[in-house]
Protein backbone atom coordinates (compact mmCIF):
# COMPACT_ATOMS: atom_id res chain seq x y z
CA UNK A 1 0.00 0.00 0.00
CA UNK A 2 1.38 3.41 -0.95
CA UNK A 3 0.34 6.98 -0.20
CA UNK A 4 -0.19 7.47 -3.93
CA UNK A 5 -2.62 4.53 -4.06
CA UNK A 6 -4.58 6.03 -1.16
CA UNK A 7 -4.71 9.39 -2.95
CA UNK A 8 -5.98 7.65 -6.11
CA UNK A 9 -8.69 5.96 -4.04
CA UNK A 10 -9.73 9.24 -2.40
CA UNK A 11 -9.99 10.96 -5.79
CA UNK A 12 -12.07 8.09 -7.11
CA UNK A 13 -14.24 8.12 -3.98
CA UNK A 14 -15.05 11.77 -4.67
CA UNK A 15 -15.72 11.36 -8.39
CA UNK A 16 -17.16 7.81 -8.42
CA UNK A 17 -16.16 7.66 -12.08
CA UNK A 18 -12.98 5.92 -13.30
CA UNK A 19 -12.54 7.91 -16.51
CA UNK A 20 -13.05 11.32 -14.90
CA UNK A 21 -10.76 10.40 -12.00
CA UNK A 22 -8.04 9.11 -14.32
CA UNK A 23 -8.12 12.43 -16.19
CA UNK A 24 -7.97 14.36 -12.92
CA UNK A 25 -4.91 12.48 -11.59
CA UNK A 26 -3.19 12.33 -15.02
CA UNK A 27 -3.01 8.57 -15.45
CA UNK A 28 -4.79 6.14 -17.77
CA UNK A 29 -8.04 4.51 -16.74
CA UNK A 30 -6.47 1.05 -16.87
CA UNK A 31 -3.59 2.17 -14.60
CA UNK A 32 -6.08 3.61 -12.12
CA UNK A 33 -8.08 0.35 -12.15
CA UNK A 34 -4.92 -1.70 -11.49
CA UNK A 35 -3.87 0.61 -8.61
CA UNK A 36 -7.29 0.36 -6.92
CA UNK A 37 -7.44 -3.41 -7.45
CA UNK A 38 -3.94 -3.78 -6.02
CA UNK A 39 -4.96 -1.74 -2.98
CA UNK A 40 -8.04 -3.91 -2.42
CA UNK A 41 -6.06 -7.14 -2.85
CA UNK A 42 -3.36 -6.07 -0.41
CA UNK A 43 -5.89 -5.02 2.23
CA UNK A 44 -8.26 -7.89 1.61
CA UNK A 45 -11.13 -5.39 1.58
CA UNK A 46 -13.58 -4.48 -1.17
CA UNK A 47 -13.61 -0.70 -1.37
CA UNK A 48 -15.91 -0.23 -4.37
CA UNK A 49 -18.91 -1.89 -5.94
CA UNK A 50 -18.63 -1.76 -9.72
CA UNK A 51 -20.87 -2.53 -12.66
CA UNK A 52 -20.91 -1.30 -16.23
CA UNK A 53 -22.81 1.85 -15.35
CA UNK A 54 -22.04 2.75 -11.76
CA UNK A 55 -19.30 2.88 -9.15
CA UNK A 56 -20.15 3.27 -5.49
CA UNK A 57 -18.34 2.91 -2.20
CA UNK A 58 -18.84 -0.07 0.06
CA UNK A 59 -19.39 0.62 3.75
CA UNK A 60 -15.71 -0.18 4.34
CA UNK A 61 -14.81 2.20 1.52
CA UNK A 62 -16.88 5.00 3.09
CA UNK A 63 -15.17 4.41 6.43
CA UNK A 64 -11.69 4.54 4.90
CA UNK A 65 -12.57 7.58 2.78
CA UNK A 66 -13.48 9.52 5.94
CA UNK A 67 -10.41 8.49 7.93
CA UNK A 68 -7.86 8.48 5.11
CA UNK A 69 -8.91 12.00 4.08
CA UNK A 70 -7.82 13.32 7.48
CA UNK A 71 -4.68 11.15 7.50
CA UNK A 72 -3.53 12.36 4.08
CA UNK A 73 -4.25 15.96 5.06
CA UNK A 74 -2.10 15.55 8.17
CA UNK A 75 0.69 13.87 6.18
CA UNK A 76 0.64 16.72 3.65
CA UNK A 77 0.91 19.26 6.48
CA UNK A 78 3.84 17.35 7.98
CA UNK A 79 5.50 17.20 4.57
CA UNK A 80 5.06 20.95 4.02
CA UNK A 81 6.55 21.69 7.41
CA UNK A 82 9.49 19.31 6.84
CA UNK A 83 10.12 21.04 3.52
CA UNK A 84 10.09 24.46 5.22
CA UNK A 85 12.53 23.22 7.86
CA UNK A 86 14.82 21.92 5.14
CA UNK A 87 14.51 25.18 3.18
CA UNK A 88 15.37 27.11 6.33
CA UNK A 89 18.99 26.37 5.53
CA UNK A 90 18.81 28.47 2.36
CA UNK A 91 16.14 30.72 3.81
CA UNK A 92 12.39 30.88 3.22
CA UNK A 93 9.58 32.37 5.31
CA UNK A 94 5.95 33.04 4.47
CA UNK A 95 4.22 36.01 6.14
CA UNK A 96 0.58 37.12 6.26
CA UNK A 97 -0.35 40.66 7.23
CA UNK A 98 -3.22 43.16 7.42
CA UNK A 99 -3.17 45.80 4.68
CA UNK A 100 -2.90 48.64 7.20
CA UNK A 101 0.77 47.84 7.96
CA UNK A 102 1.80 47.87 4.28
CA UNK A 103 2.68 51.59 4.31
CA UNK A 104 5.01 51.84 7.30
CA UNK A 105 5.70 48.90 9.62
CA UNK A 106 5.96 46.20 6.96
CA UNK A 107 8.35 48.03 4.57
CA UNK A 108 10.61 48.95 7.50
CA UNK A 109 10.51 45.39 8.77
CA UNK A 110 11.35 43.97 5.33
CA UNK A 111 14.22 46.44 4.97
CA UNK A 112 15.65 45.17 8.26
CA UNK A 113 15.24 41.55 7.17
CA UNK A 114 16.94 42.28 3.87
CA UNK A 115 19.83 43.88 5.73
CA UNK A 116 20.26 41.15 8.35
CA UNK A 117 19.24 38.10 6.27
CA UNK A 118 20.02 39.04 2.65
CA UNK A 119 19.55 35.49 1.33
CA UNK A 120 16.14 35.03 2.93
CA UNK A 121 13.25 34.63 0.52
CA UNK A 122 10.02 36.16 1.84
CA UNK A 123 6.52 35.32 0.62
CA UNK A 124 3.82 37.88 1.50
CA UNK A 125 0.05 37.30 1.57
CA UNK A 126 -2.76 39.64 2.64
CA UNK A 127 -5.65 37.35 3.66
CA UNK A 128 -8.94 38.13 5.37
CA UNK A 129 -8.52 38.71 9.10
CA UNK A 130 -10.20 35.49 10.16
CA UNK A 131 -7.86 33.34 8.00
CA UNK A 132 -4.56 34.02 9.83
CA UNK A 133 -5.08 31.26 12.41
CA UNK A 134 -6.10 28.69 9.81
CA UNK A 135 -3.09 29.50 7.64
CA UNK A 136 -0.72 29.09 10.59
CA UNK A 137 -2.20 25.79 11.75
CA UNK A 138 -2.20 24.40 8.20
CA UNK A 139 1.48 25.38 7.72
CA UNK A 140 0.48 27.62 4.82
CA UNK A 141 2.17 30.56 6.53
CA UNK A 142 4.94 30.85 9.11
CA UNK A 143 4.34 34.28 10.65
CA UNK A 144 1.04 36.15 10.86
CA UNK A 145 0.73 39.83 11.71
CA UNK A 146 -2.78 40.57 12.94
CA UNK A 147 -4.81 43.28 14.63
CA UNK A 148 -5.92 40.92 17.40
CA UNK A 149 -4.20 38.25 19.46
CA UNK A 150 -4.74 34.79 17.99
CA UNK A 151 -5.97 32.60 20.81
CA UNK A 152 -4.98 28.96 20.25
CA UNK A 153 -3.11 26.38 22.31
CA UNK A 154 -0.61 25.82 19.47
CA UNK A 155 0.04 29.48 18.60
CA UNK A 156 2.26 32.08 20.28
CA UNK A 157 1.13 35.71 20.08
CA UNK A 158 3.11 38.84 20.93
CA UNK A 159 1.83 42.42 21.02
CA UNK A 160 4.16 44.74 19.09
CA UNK A 161 2.53 48.15 19.48
CA UNK A 162 -0.70 50.15 19.64
CA UNK A 163 -1.82 53.05 17.49
CA UNK A 164 -4.91 55.26 17.26
CA UNK A 165 -7.61 54.82 14.67
CA UNK A 166 -8.36 57.87 12.53
CA UNK A 167 -11.15 59.55 10.66
CA UNK A 168 -10.03 59.65 7.01
CA UNK A 169 -11.59 62.56 5.11
CA UNK A 170 -11.03 64.59 1.90
CA UNK A 171 -8.92 67.71 2.29
CA UNK A 172 -11.89 70.02 1.80
CA UNK A 173 -14.01 68.34 4.47
CA UNK A 174 -15.44 70.56 7.24
CA UNK A 175 -13.99 68.48 10.10
CA UNK A 176 -10.76 69.41 11.88
CA UNK A 177 -9.24 68.27 15.14
CA UNK A 178 -10.72 71.39 16.78
CA UNK A 179 -14.13 71.36 15.14
CA UNK A 180 -14.75 67.66 15.67
CA UNK A 181 -15.65 67.94 19.33
CA UNK A 182 -18.09 65.04 19.36
CA UNK A 183 -18.09 61.86 17.27
CA UNK A 184 -21.88 62.23 16.96
CA UNK A 185 -21.24 65.22 14.67
CA UNK A 186 -20.51 62.61 11.99
CA UNK A 187 -23.92 60.92 12.03
CA UNK A 188 -25.02 62.63 8.81
CA UNK A 189 -21.82 61.70 6.96
CA UNK A 190 -21.60 59.07 4.22
CA UNK A 191 -19.14 56.33 5.24
CA UNK A 192 -16.95 53.91 3.32
CA UNK A 193 -16.19 51.05 5.73
CA UNK A 194 -15.32 47.43 6.17
CA UNK A 195 -18.61 45.48 6.25
CA UNK A 196 -20.03 45.90 9.75
CA UNK A 197 -21.81 42.55 9.43
CA UNK A 198 -18.46 40.75 9.20
CA UNK A 199 -17.03 38.75 12.10
CA UNK A 200 -13.55 40.25 11.79
CA UNK A 201 -11.90 42.05 14.67
CA UNK A 202 -11.92 45.41 12.88
CA UNK A 203 -15.59 45.18 11.94
CA UNK A 204 -16.34 44.44 15.60
CA UNK A 205 -14.27 47.47 16.68
CA UNK A 206 -16.24 49.72 14.33
CA UNK A 207 -19.60 48.34 15.47
CA UNK A 208 -18.67 49.01 19.10
CA UNK A 209 -17.55 52.54 18.21
CA UNK A 210 -20.83 53.46 16.54
CA UNK A 211 -22.91 51.70 19.20
CA UNK A 212 -21.07 53.63 21.93
CA UNK A 213 -22.09 56.91 20.24
CA UNK A 214 -25.65 55.79 19.63
CA UNK A 215 -25.98 55.95 15.87
CA UNK A 216 -25.80 53.67 12.85
CA UNK A 217 -23.60 55.00 10.05
CA UNK A 218 -24.88 55.59 6.56
CA UNK A 219 -22.57 53.26 4.60
CA UNK A 220 -22.33 53.97 0.88
CA UNK A 221 -19.63 51.42 -0.01
CA UNK A 222 -18.20 48.42 1.87
CA UNK A 223 -14.63 47.24 1.35
CA UNK A 224 -12.04 45.30 3.36
CA UNK A 225 -9.14 46.86 1.45
CA UNK A 226 -7.76 50.03 2.97
CA UNK A 227 -6.09 51.14 -0.24
CA UNK A 228 -9.40 51.05 -2.09
CA UNK A 229 -11.13 52.90 0.76
CA UNK A 230 -8.51 55.68 0.71
CA UNK A 231 -8.83 56.02 -3.04
CA UNK A 232 -12.59 56.46 -2.70
CA UNK A 233 -12.17 58.98 0.12
CA UNK A 234 -9.74 60.94 -2.06
CA UNK A 235 -12.46 61.03 -4.74
CA UNK A 236 -14.76 62.62 -2.11
CA UNK A 237 -17.23 59.73 -2.14
CA UNK A 238 -17.35 59.58 1.64
CA UNK A 239 -15.33 59.36 4.84
CA UNK A 240 -13.85 56.37 6.62
CA UNK A 241 -12.24 55.14 9.83
CA UNK A 242 -8.86 53.45 9.52
CA UNK A 243 -5.76 52.66 11.61
CA UNK A 244 -3.32 55.60 11.70
CA UNK A 245 -0.73 53.54 9.78
CA UNK A 246 -2.61 54.55 6.63
CA UNK A 247 -1.28 58.09 7.14
CA UNK A 248 1.96 56.85 5.57
CA UNK A 249 0.23 56.04 2.28
CA UNK A 250 0.73 58.29 -0.74
CA UNK A 251 -2.91 58.97 -1.47
CA UNK A 252 -3.55 62.66 -2.18
CA UNK A 253 -6.55 64.69 -1.05
CA UNK A 254 -6.91 62.72 2.20
CA UNK A 255 -6.56 64.03 5.78
CA UNK A 256 -6.50 62.04 9.00
CA UNK A 257 -7.93 63.05 12.37
CA UNK A 258 -6.91 60.83 15.27
CA UNK A 259 -9.70 59.42 17.42
CA UNK A 260 -9.45 58.23 21.01
CA UNK A 261 -9.78 54.51 20.23
CA UNK A 262 -6.62 52.43 19.85
CA UNK A 263 -5.85 49.36 17.79
CA UNK A 264 -3.03 46.87 18.38
CA UNK A 265 -0.63 44.95 16.17
CA UNK A 266 0.37 41.38 17.07
CA UNK A 267 2.80 38.91 15.60
CA UNK A 268 1.75 35.26 15.77
CA UNK A 269 3.60 32.03 15.10
CA UNK A 270 3.35 28.30 15.84
CA UNK A 271 4.57 27.08 19.19
CA UNK A 272 7.59 24.75 19.24
CA UNK A 273 8.76 26.13 15.90
CA UNK A 274 11.82 24.17 14.77
CA UNK A 275 12.85 26.41 11.88
CA UNK A 276 15.69 28.56 13.20
CA UNK A 277 15.25 31.12 10.43
CA UNK A 278 11.67 31.78 11.51
CA UNK A 279 12.80 32.23 15.11
CA UNK A 280 15.29 34.87 13.98
CA UNK A 281 12.65 36.70 11.98
CA UNK A 282 10.32 36.75 15.00
CA UNK A 283 13.04 38.49 17.00
CA UNK A 284 13.40 41.16 14.31
CA UNK A 285 9.67 41.98 14.48
CA UNK A 286 10.30 43.50 17.93
CA UNK A 287 12.86 45.98 16.58
CA UNK A 288 10.52 48.09 14.44
CA UNK A 289 8.78 51.13 15.85
CA UNK A 290 6.18 53.36 14.22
Amino acid sequence: MTIQQIKYFLSLANELHFWKTAEKVFISQSTLSRQIQSLEDEMGIQLLERNKRNVKLTDAGKFLQEHWTETIKELDQIHRQAKKIDEGVSGFVSITYPGSIAFNYLPNFLALINSELPDLKVELTEPNDENHKKLLLNYDTDIAFSRERIEHVNINSLKLHSEPICLAIPNNHWATKKSLRNFNDLKNETFILSGLHRTTYYASLLRNLFNAHGFEPKVLIESDFGGMILNLVSKELGVSILPSSFKFSTYKNVRFIELEEQIDLFVNWRKNETNKTIKKVIEYTKSITI
